[in-house]
């Protein structure tokens, strides 16, 4: 017996696929969905090897193995402590990466921000001694004094401490994240998380499985010949009345027929004999 069919989503975090697996499952209830949680840095090998059908990651991947829709960019922040210079600027401010040039500014191993597309080697400020493994392992550094951290915002909020805040920063790159799948693995499962994130509705006919637009491209077929068939009875039996009425005779002309046609004078016919004076006979 063949197993169920089912769809393995990977995402790395500070992604939130809550959404979009709610609009599945109502959709595919019969199409079991894994999650599988990923970090940035492991995403990648993970769909080149088939170990998730799709993926929702930070940009950039490899392209030459992978397709990607770009789905959004996320705000850049400055995580600090709260008794930091700062925490002083106002929620509604932004910081620039002047503001931070003197301090110490960590760079975690799994930094997922593209500092070389800005002409960086790596975040604004003084470099610390030694680069944490991770971010979350960076967070705790920021939270012991030792420096600041710029990541994307929803890694701020992923790794969220009471005394820790965060403001908004300029100059730097931002994080894209989005949906990625081994281009040779377009499957229709895939086509139909497509057409979830890019907010189709469930009556579109992209992103949907095979049997759904089969069955309604012969729903539509068959009403098509219903049409035509309906229509082609119609003519004919318009074109038969046609040919009934063209054969039956018109009451001035048959009335012409039987009264022997045209008469050319009144009275009685001629009896055949010459009228006139009789001759003489000697």
């Amino acid at each position: 017996m063949a197993a169920p069919p089912s769809f393995r989503l990977a995402y790395v975090p500070g992604v939130t696929p809550a959404k979009w697996v709610r609009i599945w499952r109502e959709r595919l209830p019969d199409v079991a969905l894994e999650l599988v949680q990923v970090t940035a840095g492991e995403a990648d090998g993970l769909l080149r090897e088939r170990g998730a059908d799709a993926g929702l990651v930070r940009l950039p991947v490899d392209r030459t193995v992978l397709s990607a829709i770009p789905l959004y960019e996320e705000t850049t922040v400055v995580v600090c402590p709260k008794d930091h210079l700062v925490a002083a600027t106002d929620e509604a401010d932004e910081v620039s990466v002047e503001d931070i040039a003197d301090e110490i500014v960590l760079h975690p191993l799994d930094d997922t921000l593209d500092w070389a597309a800005e002409g960086r080697e790596g975040p604004p400020g003084m470099p610390a001694f030694e680069r944490p493994a991770t971010t979350g392992d960076a967070i705790e550094l920021v939270a012991a004094g030792i420096g600041l951290l710029v990541v994307p915002q929803s890694l701020a909020r992923l790794h969220h401490r009471k005394d820790l805040t965060y403001r908004t920063i300029t100059g730097t790159p931002q994080s894209r994240v989005a949906l990625a799948w081994p281009e040779e693995a377009t499957t229709d499962l895939v086509e139909d998380f497509i057409g979830i994130v890019r907010g189709r509705t469930v009556n579109s006919s992209r992103g949907r499985r095979p049997e759904e637009r089969a069955k309604d491209g012969a729903k539509g077929g068959a009403q098509g010949a219903a049409k035509s068939a309906k229509a082609g009875g119609a003519k004919a039996a318009g074109g038969s009345g046609q040919r009934k009425s063209r054969q039956q005779p018109q009451p001035g002309r048959q009335g012409q027929k039987a009264g022997g046609g045209r008469r050319t004078g009144g009275g009685a016919p001629k009896s055949g004999g010459r009228s006139g004076k009789p001759r003489r006979h000697s």
